[in-house]
């Protein structure tokens, strides 16, 4: 039995569309804040990947995919609607496609999100010198298959890059499914340069670049566009998952973030199973293709 199921909403390719999030009870849930951050084999039920030593199962994530590699349409979670649903990003009323960069064909990675992160836009970073960009912290997965947009799958975190976004700091974790047929060899940073060489260099471009077709200035980065280790990422989940807390406590200004969530119980805006469908179904359009998508690490 899988985890994680998806359902569509509206028409693939239109404003209206959204991806819903289901539990393995079928209930929807929200993927920002229902979602645990970590892989825990009580909750899930299971025993660590078997891909995975027993010293790094600390180290598995769980990483929402938001955008399959080599695709264009730049697909997020919705931070600010009830139940946060994937929905494609709209700007300046229309939606929104990263260029192709030559020599690249749109994302260079399966891209996505951890949840229960949040970089608070009020919040200095002590490393950077710049405030959070009010998104959950993004994953660049480097693994060999091309995964699906709303895919649910257990990561090991190989580093990071702090890209300054328009002054803000928008980090990037490194990471690979621990699923992939060659996650054994990757535990650092250092090992993708090592099994994946130019592999880094060609982030550091793409993120640099991107938006410059777009008629805007080039990306900058801190640490001089430095690759931090393992450990290093690590600390930077940790202090963006305190700030998620934060915000699920009421104990921060989230702003526009909508925080509505099904399981986090000691959290005011928790609401109940009855609540998060009566949401859903407020939302316009119909199912399109099949009902659902079935996601997730599979129970053994």
């Amino acid at each position: 039995m899988a985890l994680y199921h998806t359902e569509e909403r509206g028409q693939p390719c239109s404003q209206n569309y959204r991806l819903f999030f289901k539990d393995v009870t079928g209930h929807y849930i929200s993927p920002f804040h229902d979602i645990p951050l970590k892989v825990n084999s009580k909750e899930e039920n299971g025993i660590p990947t078997k891909k995975a030593r027993n010293d790094e199962y600390e180290n598995l994530f769980n990483m929402i995919v938001e955008i399959p590699r080599w695709t264009n349409a730049k697909m997020e979670i919705a931070t600010e609607e009830p139940l946060n649903p994937i929905k494609q990003y709209v700007k300046d009323g229309k939606l929104r496609y990263v260029a192709n960069i030559f020599p690249y064909k749109g994302y260079i990675w399966n891209y996505g999100t951890l949840p229960q992160t949040w970089e608070d836009p009020r919040e200095k970073d002590k490393s950077t010198n710049c405030f959070g960009d009010n998104d959950p912290i993004d994953v660049c997965e480097i693994g060999s298959k091309i995964l699906s947009c709303g895919e649910v799958i257990h990561v090991k975190i190989l580093g990071i890059l702090a890209l300054i976004d328009e002054g803000e700091t928008d980090w990037k974790l490194i990471a690979i499914n621990v699923n992939d047929p060659e996650a054994s060899k990757f535990h650092d940073i250092d090992d993708v340069e090592k099994f994946k060489p130019g592999y880094l260099e060609a982030t550091l471009n793409w993120f640099r670049l991107y938006k410059v077709p777009d008629g805007k200035p080039e990306n900058q980065f801190a640490f001089n566009g430095e690759f931090k280790n393992k450990a290093f990422a690590l600390e930077v989940i940790k202090s963006t998952h305190q700030c998620w807390k934060a915000l699920l406590m009421k104990k921060c200004n989230g702003g526009a973030i909508n925080c509505t969530n099904v399981q986090i119980s000691d959290s005011p805006f928790r609401c109940t199973q009855e609540e998060a469908r009566s949401l859903v179904e407020s939302v316009r359009g119909k199912l399109t293709g099949r009902e659902e998508k079935v996601w997730g690490e599979r129970r053994r």
